[in-house]
């Protein structure tokens, strides 16, 4: 599993048709996209794929799009999480896993548990779950922060949980991570824009969101942190600096997809309560796609 889940993993998004349904053929050009441009794993139904406005058959149906174009090319990690433990579980005993390598299931949100409560809530799906567990800590959408002590302790009692998503954005958080972690324990980046000094402390790569639309440079960004080579993997971060404080300004995936749209890869359409990014992102947005295509 760890091999599995090292180097560059993508938060793919949902992409939409004018009227709102599912582009599946947009869809299979993303995955195929990134597979063939270094791209390590892909996670589905993530907040990036827009999951909290996904029906329960739109899930299975994008599932089984990314499995048939994926044919067992690169692993497939799953989104199953939420702020109804109960709701989890059911989904866990329900699902099919046959070609699904992980799940994904972030800390709850809304509800404000203590500590004590997000362990019993991760104890809870490690006991249902037929898979490998990826934790996900993203304090800025729960409103309420994974602390490493409970991350440690997670890792060290129950064995199908493997990683975390860490995406509180707070470097500290990140080598207090590292250092305690155990062994085969993987710390893996959900801030696209620490990503790579997180590979250089000892992480496992990323989840990325901006990864997928540049999945060659980024993998090798990461690959080269991996390898410690800060010189060159800094040369590549500092040419994204932009693009990633650009794709999160207004909300996220808007600002992904005004990025994959100039790409030819998809149309910006979201699900409402998000809006399209304004014109003036999407023109920042073109100008560093058009720049960077032709640096």
């Amino acid at each position: 599993m760890k091999n599995k889940l090292t180097g560059l993993g993508i938060a793919i998004v949902t992409p939409f048709k004018n009227d709102l349904s599912i582009d599946h053929e947009a869809l299979s050009n993303i995955v195929n996209f990134n597979i063939e441009n270094g791209t390590n794993y892909i996670v589905i139904s993530g907040t990036t794929g827009e999951s909290v406005t996904i029906t329960k058959e739109e899930k299975k149906e994008i599932i089984a799009a990314i499995v048939k174009t994926n044919n067992n090319r690169v692993p497939l990690v799953l989104g199953i999480g939420g702020y109804n433990t109960a709701d989890i579980i059911e989904e866990l005993q329900t699902t099919d896993f046959t070609h699904i390598s992980a799940i994904l299931s972030v800390s709850p949100a809304y509800s404000k548990p203590t500590q004590e409560g997000i362990y019993q809530h991760f104890k809870a799906i490690s006991l249902a779950s037929p898979k490998p567990i990826i934790l996900y800590n993203v304090p800025g959408r729960t409103a309420s922060n994974m602390l490493p002590e409970t991350v440690i302790r997670l890792a060290r009692d129950f064995e199908n949980i493997v990683a975390i998503k860490e995406a509180a954005g707070n470097l500290s958080q990140y080598f207090q991570l590292i250092k305690d972690k155990p062994e085969d324990f993987l710390i893996i980046s959900g801030d696209d824009d620490l990503a790579l000094p997180v590979a250089l402390a000892g992480g496992a790569g990323v989840i990325s969101v901006i990864g997928q639309a540049f999945p060659k440079e980024f993998s090798k960004m990461i690959r080269l942190g991996l390898e410690g080579n800060s010189k060159e993997a800094y040369k590549l971060h500092y040419q994204f600096m932009e693009v990633i404080s650009l794709i999160f300004s207004e909300n996220n995936p808007a600002g992904i997809k005004a990025v994959l749209e100039q790409l030819d890869l998809c149309d910006d359409t979201v699900r409402l309560p998000l809006v399209v990014a304004t014109n003036s992102l999407k023109t920042k947005i073109g100008s560093f796609t058009n720049n960077f295509q032709n640096s």
